[in-house]
């Protein structure tokens, strides 16, 4: 970001026409704590890189910090590269609403994520 005021400019524009906006592999890089306040985005995906302690059901102080400020900002927060029950039940602990990974499901295609959640509804209209 090397000029802040044009990229919050560029977003505000952006969610005038309905578009959302991420700040992706927060907490690694060149992630600014400062431009939080002034920049119009909606959610925050936390770097998979920063999951690895929750791989054990091991508490981590810095997911837990990154999810509050999210939620201290009002922001939506995302998990990325979500792998195990422990991550999963971690971020459900701390009030991560949302996360992706191979928890979930490997990446699909269109047709096939369609495809997947025909099969999850048609499971859910069988008669019991």
């Amino acid at each position: 970001m090397h000029d802040a005021v044009a990229a919050a400019e560029t977003f505000a524009a952006l969610r005038a026409l309905g578009v959302r906006i991420a700040i992706d592999d927060f907490g690694t890089g060149y992630s600014s704590l400062a431009l939080l306040r002034h920049l119009p985005v909606d959610q925050l995906k936390i770097d998979s890189s920063l999951l690895d302690e929750l791989r054990t059901a091991k508490a981590d102080p810095v997911v837990a910090a990154v999810i509050a400020l999210a939620q201290g900002l009002a922001l939506e927060v995302v998990a990325e590269g979500v792998e195990t029950v422990e991550q999963v039940t971690e971020l459900a602990r701390l009030g991560c609403g949302c996360a992706q990974g191979y928890w979930f499901s490997v990446p699909l295609t269109p047709a096939d994520l369609t495809a997947e959640l025909m099969k999850h509804r048609d499971r859910q209209e069988e008669p019991a």
